[in-house]
Formats: C-alpha cells, sequence, structure tokens
C-alpha cells in the first residue's frame, strides 16, 4: 500500500473528504433549522389546519434574553392573526389577494405590515420607549432657530386640510424627529411619519402626497396616547405608504 492509505481502498485524503461532507451537510441541516425560529409554520392557502414546516422540521424552542431584562422563546406560539381584509380571486392555490373595504387598512399588498411586537422600541441605555413625544421627552426640545411644524395645517394631496400638528414625536437614540403628531377634527390624534410629510415654511403647513385630506381620520390609532408599538409603527406607515395606489381608484390604474 502506499503512504497514508489505511487500507487498499481508503487512504486518509478520502477519509478526510467524507468527514468534510459530514461536517458540511450538518451545518447546513442546522442552519436551515435555526433560520425557522421567526416565521414557521407556514400558514398553506389551501386549509387554516395545514402547517408548512418543509425539511428539515422547526427546532426545539430556545430561549433569548433581551437586553431590557425580558425573555423571549423562539420558535414561540403567537397569538391569532388579526382579521386580514383580502380575498384571493380565484380558486386555484397562489391565486393574488384582493383588498376588502377600505384597501389602505386591509393589511394586503402595498399596505401589508409586519405583526411586530405589540411593545415600544426601547432605548438602549434606560430601556424605556425610544420614539416618543417632546411633551413625554422633556430632555428634548425643538431648536428655537429652525422650523417648527407644531400648529402648521396638515394638507392632503386635494389641497385641503387634514389637521393640525399638535406635537413632535423625537427619537431619543438618534435625535431625529420620526413622527408629527396631527390632531384631526372629529377623530383625535394620528401619527404622520416624518418622511411621508414635507414642511413648508413659507406657505405654514405639511403636505401629504399619499393620501386626501379626509384619509387622515383612519389612520390606525395608538393604544397609548404616549408610546407607539413596533407593529403600530408598521401598520401607520403601511397606511401611508399604500395611499400612493389605495387613495384613489385611478391610482391602481395603468399609467399607459
Amino acid at each position: 500500500m502506499q503512504a497514508g492509505a489505511i487500507t487498499s481502498y481508503i487512504d486518509v485524503a478520502q477519509l478526510t473528504l467524507y468527514v468534510f461532507w459530514g461536517f458540511f451537510f450538518s451545518l447546513i441541516f442546522y442552519l436551515r433549522r435555526e433560520d425557522k425560529r421567526e416565521g414557521y409554520p407556514l400558514v398553506s392557502d389551501r386549509s387554516a389546519n395545514v402547517k408548512v414546516e418543509g425539511f428539515p422540521g422547526m427546532p426545539t424552542p430556545k430561549t433569548f434574553l433581551l437586553p431590557d431584562g425580558r425573555t423571549i422563546l423562539a420558535p414561540r406560539v403567537d397569538p391569532p392573526e388579526p382579521e386580514f381584509h383580502a380575498v384571493p380571486v380565484g380558486l386555484w392555490p397562489g391565486a393574488p389577494l384582493t383588498p376588502v373595504g377600505n384597501p389602505m387598512l386591509s393589511g394586503a399588498g402595498p399596505a401589508a405590515y409586519a405583526l411586530r411586537a405589540t411593545e415600544p422600541d426601547r432605548h438602549y441605555e434606560d430601556g424605556e420607549p425610544r420614539v416618543q413625544p417632546i411633551r413625554v421627552a422633556s430632555d428634548h426640545y425643538m431648536d428655537p432657530e429652525g422650523p417648527d411644524p407644531r400648529g402648521l395645517t396638515v394638507v392632503g394631496y386635494d389641497g385641503l386640510a387634514g389637521g393640525i400638528v399638535s406635537d413632535v414625536w423625537v427619537d431619543r437614540s438618534e435625535a431625529m424627529v420620526r413622527y408629527l403628531e396631527v390632531t384631526v377634527t372629529g377623530s383625535g390624534n394620528v401619527l404622520l411619519p416624518m418622511p411621508m410629510a414635507r414642511v413648508d415654511m413659507t406657505e405654514g403647513r405639511i403636505l401629504v402626497q399619499s393620501i386626501k385630506s379626509t384619509q387622515f381620520a383612519d389612520v390606525p390609532k395608538l393604544s397609548n396616547p404616549d408610546q407607539v408599538t413596533l407593529r403600530e409603527e408598521d401598520q401607520i406607515q403601511a397606511y401611508y405608504a399604500s395611499g400612493h395606489m389605495y387613495a384613489d381608484a385611478e391610482r391602481t390604474e395603468p399609467l399607459l
């Protein structure tokens, strides 16, 4: 036998190759199971009773320690999903969905949002909510030499007033404005994401191109007037973003 040969048919190089193949398969198997800690099992559109795990199956739950001292399990048992306001356009599996009722609140298409935690995003230093209105974050203030949007009229893309800015919500980690709080007559206060707003100090107004003035009343409300949860942030942003397609029937039509 030649040097390095174990038997007439197996040598060290061949054995090393087999060990590498086994290690590589085990690594892929482990990583594929670990990436199923979020989002699995999948829900089949064939039946509400069908759960899709695929191969390999889901891993056993593992406890994770969060920065604020809380613990969570992954995978975890999620609460029932909120009502989904969309139906398939056909009876075949994978048929596209069409919204039912107000499409901007349907959770479908451009109005889709993630089922994130019903807890606010926390500041890494004190564990308090990261995004707060200035009335709560008393250590923050608007620069007296810069524009202050409070008191300005919020105007929809139809050119009509939708409400008045009553407060500013700041990101305490980034020292920037995240939302404007808008008081809508007869509907209470709602949040307006700053990227969806254009401040026009010359005209003394806030311009919003995604929705009409009458649609501010339907912006998803906060469960706590002084804090916003991660899920509420997604819902609010999805509402405004979907207005570029759903705010008017003409926006759903092709450009040509």
